[in-house]
């Protein structure tokens, strides 16, 4: 979301199973969860459901292997170290690959704004209404994974909370460095759902969200009342895992997926089983019709049941690839071999 976040933040400046015998062949799956495939119902007509979320559409997924956690910062340095990667955050902005996903005519932005940066949450006191996102993020020079709240700050003490300011495009080169790759919507859906049917959430439909989730708890975007000690990120593993032992599937972090985001795609797929789908061939999201979309999935410690309820299983949310925010990670899948 890093180009529609840009966008209004600059105009603001200027003027968001079925069971089978699996072989390992030395695949490396340390702190990875073998999910067997099978048939699952994605997507909801709940009334807390968008209307992207329907109908619901019967789905098939092959097993496959996939992290039990968030990617941490300890795992991502590791990476960085090894091959000498430079995250979308740490690089200056290009204009002319940001302006393909504007509108035509949009003005230059200050030079200023192009600066090395990635968005970062803050508190507002003074915000009227939940529709203007720019009200509460900052695009903030500086900040990147290694500094999450900008110049000053650090990632010591967080080594095992989830690797955050990461674009689609980091989390791939991520994935390819362990061989791996991102999940599809579906296999994360599937994965997060842990064998229940038709729940809300990934352990069921206990609304007790501070049990079970780091999510905001408060008035959204004023004030956190850390009921569950955490106002930020909180260390994986730190919530009880889904029935398929995975953790963080709600709350924390959102979770970049490898599909484009197509607002009517669902519409498309729903006559028929779809198959290990990977998504539409065209991104669409009606919002911003010109930006090219990345589904996110799994909600964050930002999530309030006031404007987002994005650590249901079936929410979905998109942001543009190159996007670096301060509630966004990912974890990866791996194929059986």
């Amino acid at each position: 979301m890093k180009n529609s976040y840009f966008f209004l933040l600059s105009l603001f400046f200027l003027s968001c199973k079925q069971e089978k015998k699996i072989q390992n062949n030395d695949l490396d799956t340390s702190g990875m969860v073998l999910i067997s495939g099978s048939n699952f119902l994605m997507g909801s007509d709940d009334e807390d459901a968008n209307p992207d979320e329907f109908p619901i559409h019967e789905v098939k997924v092959n097993s496959f292997w996939i992290d039990e956690t968030e990617v941490t910062n300890s795992q991502f340095q590791k990476f960085v170290d090894e091959t000498g990667y430079v995250t979308t955050a740490e690089l200056a902005l290009d204009w002319n690959e940001i302006k393909k996903d504007l509108p035509p005519n949009t003005p230059d932005p200050d030079p200023e704004l192009l600066a090395p940066s990635s968005l970062v949450f803050k508190k507002n006191d003074n915000v009227s209404s939940l529709n203007n996102h720019a009200l509460w993020w900052e695009l903030l020079p500086g900040a990147n994974w290694k500094k999450p709240g900008g110049e000053g700050t650090s990632i010591d003490g967080k080594e095992n909370h989830p690797v955050v300011h990461v674009s689609w495009f980091d989390a791939v080169a991520y994935a390819e460095w362990r061989g791996g790759r991102l999940p599809t919507e579906a296999e994360w859906e599937y994965a997060s759902r842990g064998g229940l049917v038709s729940k809300k959430y990934s352990w069921g439909d206990d609304i007790n969200l501070s049990s079970f989730a780091n999510t905001w708890e408060g008035e959204f975007p004023r004030a956190n009342t850390k009921i569950d000690g955490f106002e930020s990120t909180s260390p994986v593993k730190n919530y009880p895992p889904n029935n398929f032992g995975l953790y963080d599937m709600s709350g924390n972090v959102w979770e970049w997926c490898s599909d484009l985001y197509n607002y009517d795609y669902y519409k498309t797929v729903s006559n028929f089983i779809s198959d290990n789908p990977k998504g539409p061939d065209k991104s669409f999201d009606p919002f911003e019709p010109y930006a090219l979309k990345r589904v996110v999935r799994g909600g964050s410690f930002l999530c309030n049941k006031s404007y987002c309820k994005g650590y249901r299983n079936s929410m979905r949310m998109k942001n543009t690839p190159d996007t670096g925010s301060s509630h966004i990670g990912f974890r990866i899948v791996k194929d059986i071999i």
